[in-house]
């Protein structure tokens, strides 16, 4: 069995000591679209909110988590943030 996606992107982000931490799968909204598969795990939404965020622009803060999650992001088709600083 492979791991959830979900999981390890919430272990990866635990590191930046998220206050609040949604990870969404939302594949099944984009079912037939571009980058759908069976099974999922392919179009994400992180919502978080973490005191490591603050003081870096819009951009920073999505480098900061696309370093992060590393390795996870080229195998999904799609990544949403929606991020903030306490």
């Amino acid at each position: 069995m492979t791991r959830e996606i979900a999981d390890e992107m919430r272990e990866r982000l635990a590191t930046l000591a998220p206050t609040r931490l949604e990870v969404i799968d939302e594949s099944h909204q984009h079912h037939g679209h571009a980058g759908w598969r069976e099974g999922g795990q392919t179009h994400w939404r992180i919502r978080m909110s973490a005191p490591a965020l603050a003081g870096l622009s819009r951009v920073e803060q999505h480098r900061l988590v696309n370093r992060t999650l590393g390795d996870i992001v080229p195998r999904i088709h799609a990544l949403a943030l929606e991020l903030s600083a306490d």
